[in-house]
C-alpha cells in the first residue's frame, strides 16, 4: 500500500479531521455516487445517521455542519469558511438542502429537516470502525434508490464499506521507488541508497507528481500552515460551542512582543504557535491536518520555530522537514491509528509529536538513525494519553496540549541529537505499543466525552 506526503498533509477546516474534514467528504461522496449512477435527479429525501464517536461528540465537533455542507458538495480543502455558517442556517431555517449545490437545477432543492433527517446516535456503533456514518436517499414515492456506509478513519481519510478490511485505508497499488512499511525498513533502505529520509521520501513521492509539483506543493501546505499561525495569533474573543473557552494566543504573543529577547523565549513562542493553530481549529478556520486536526498545531509550531530561532533556515528546509515528518507518519498510518476514536489521543496528538521530532530532526542534520530516534522519543512519551474532551469539543484540554507536544518535540530532536542514534526501544516497538494501548483503552477515554476530564469538568 502506498501513501503520499499530501495524505497525510491536506488542507481542511475545523475542528476535526475525523469529525468535520472525514463526514464532509464522506457526504460529498455520496452526492457524487447519486449523480454517477443516475439517481441525483429522482432523489427527493436524504438522511444521514452518524454512529460511534461521530454520535457521541459530533455536535462539539461540528459533524452536521460538515454533513450538510457535503452534501451540497462542499470540499474541506475549498469551502469558504466565512460562509459555512451561514449555508448551514440557511438549510436549518428553511428546511431545505441542494443537494451537489443544486448543480442540476433549482427544482433540485430538496426538503431537509435537520432535526429528523440527520440522527446522532449516542451510544451506538458501526462494526468497523468508532467513526461511522450510514447515508440513504429515497424517491418520491419513499423507495430506497441508495444507501452507503462510510467510515472516517482520521486525518480525513474515508472508506465505504466495500474498502474495509485490515488495511484500514482504501489500497493505492502506486508502485514506489523505495516502498517501506517500518522504521526498521525505513532505515534499512536509507542505508542502502545513502539517502537521507526527506530525500528517500523525496524519490517516492515522484510516483505520483513531478519534484516541482512536489515542493511546490509542499510550500502550499506551509502557506496555509503559516497563514493559520498568523490569524490565531491576531484574533481574540470567545470560541464557539457553550464552554466560553478565551481566546488566548493574541494577548499572550503581544505579552511576548514588549518583552523582547525573542530567542531566550523560543520555547515559549513554539507553545504559543501550537496554541494559535488549534484556536483557530476550534473556530471552524481552515487549517491543515497535520496528520490530524485535533494535533494540528504541533508540526505547523515546530516548523515555524525552526525557521524563526535556527539560522539559515530556508524554503528548501521547509520541504525536507514536511517530507520526513511525512515518512514518519506513514509508519503510524500503516501500522496503528491516527484517530483519537480508535487508540485515544496517543495517536492524535503523540503522532504529531512523532512527526514533529522526526521532521526537526532531520533538518537540523541529524541522520536517518538519530531522525528515527527523534520520532520514537516523541511517540514514547505520548504513550496512554487519553481523548477526553470536555463537551465534545476541540478545546479542553486539546488547546493546551498541542502546545505541549510542540515542546516535547523539540527536546525529542535535541535529545536525539545529542545521541548516535543507537537506543534501546525502537519506534516500531513504540509505534506497535502505542497500537495495543489503544486497543486496551476503554471506549469511554476515546474521543465519546464518557470519561476522564469530559465528565470531571462543569461544562458551563
Amino acid at each position: 500500500m502506498a501513501i503520499s506526503v499530501f495524505d497525510l498533509f491536506s488542507i481542511g477546516i475545523g475542528p476535526s479531521s475525523s469529525h468535520t474534514v472525514g463526514p464532509m467528504r464522506a457526504a460529498a461522496m455520496f452526492g457524487a455516487l447519486l449523480k454517477k449512477d443516475g439517481l441525483l435527479a429522482q432523489t427527493t429525501a436524504v438522511r444521514a445517521e452518524l454512529f460511534g464517536s461521530l454520535g457521541a461528540t459530533g455536535h462539539g465537533h461540528g459533524t452536521p455542519k460538515a454533513v450538510l455542507l457535503g452534501l451540497e458538495g462542499n470540499e474541506p480543502h475549498t469551502v469558504d469558511v466565512a460562509q459555512a455558517d451561514l449555508d448551514v442556517e440557511r438549510i436549518r431555517s428553511t428546511g431545505r438542502i441542494r443537494l451537489l449545490g443544486a448543480e442540476i437545477g433549482p427544482a433540485h432543492e430538496i426538503d431537509f429537516d435537520v432535526s429528523n433527517q440527520l440522527v446522532l446516535h449516542r451510544r451506538r456503533s458501526l462494526p468497523y470502525h468508532a467513526n461511522g456514518m450510514i447515508l440513504f436517499a429515497y424517491d418520491a414515492d419513499g423507495v430506497p434508490l441508495l444507501e452507503k456506509t462510510y467510515y472516517s478513519l482520521g486525518g480525513g481519510f474515508v472508506v465505504d464499506e466495500d474498502a474495509v478490511g485490515a488495511d484500514r485505508i482504501k489500497l493505492d497499488d502506486t508502485v514506489l521507488a523505495h516502498p517501506f512499511r517500518t522504521g526498521d525498513e525505513l532505515l534499512r533502505l536509507s542505508r542502502e541508497t545513502g539517502l537521507s529520509i526527506s530525500a528517500l521520501m523525496l524519490e517516492n513521492e515522484k510516483s505520483w507528481r513531478t519534484e516541482e509539483e512536489i515542493r511546490a506543493g509542499l510550500l502550499a501546505i506551509w502557506r496555509v500552515m503559516e497563514a493559520c499561525v498568523s490569524r490565531g495569533l491576531g484574533r481574540e474573543g470567545i470560541l464557539p460551542g457553550g464552554l466560553k473557552v478565551r481566546r488566548r494566543a493574541a494577548a499572550v504573543a503581544r505579552a511576548l512582543r514588549s518583552e523582547g529577547d525573542p530567542a531566550g523565549r523560543a520555547m515559549e513562542w513554539v507553545t504559543l504557535y501550537a496554541m494559535a493553530v488549534n484556536e483557530e481549529n476550534a473556530a471552524g478556520g481552515r487549517v491543515v491536518t497535520a496528520p490530524t486536526n485535533g494535533a494540528a498545531g504541533i508540526i505547523p509550531a515546530v516548523l515555524k520555530y525552526y525557521l524563526d530561532f535556527v539560522p539559515g533556515a530556508d524554503e528548501e528546509s521547509i520541504v525536507r522537514f514536511l517530507l520526513a515528518a511525512g515518512a514518519i507518519g506513514m509508519l503510524f498510518k500503516e501500522n496503528a491509528s491516527i484517530s483519537g476514536a480508535e487508540v485515544g489521543c496517543q495517536g492524535e496528538v503523540g503522532a504529531a509529536c512523532s512527526m514533529a521530532a522526526g521532521g526537526l530532526a532531520e533538518v537540523l542534520g541529524g541522520s536517518p538513525e538519530q531522525v528515527e530516534n527523534a520520532a520514537e522519543i516523541g511517540m514514547e512519551h505520548n504513550l496512554g494519553l487519553t481523548c477526553d474532551p470536555v463537551g465534545g469539543l476541540v478545546q479542553i484540554p486539546c488547546i493546551e496540549r498541542n502546545g505541549m507536544a510542540a515542546v516535547k518535540a523539540v527536546t525529542a530532536a535535541r535529545m536525539a541529537l545529542r545521541g548516535d542514534g543507537r537506543h534501546h526501544v525502537s519506534l516500531d516497538k513504540v509505534i506497535k505499543t502505542m497500537k495495543e494501548t489503544g486497543a486496551d483503552m476503554k471506549v469511554k477515554y476515546k474521543e465519546t466525552a464518557r470519561g476522564g476530564l469530559a465528565v470531571n469538568v462543569i461544562e458551563c
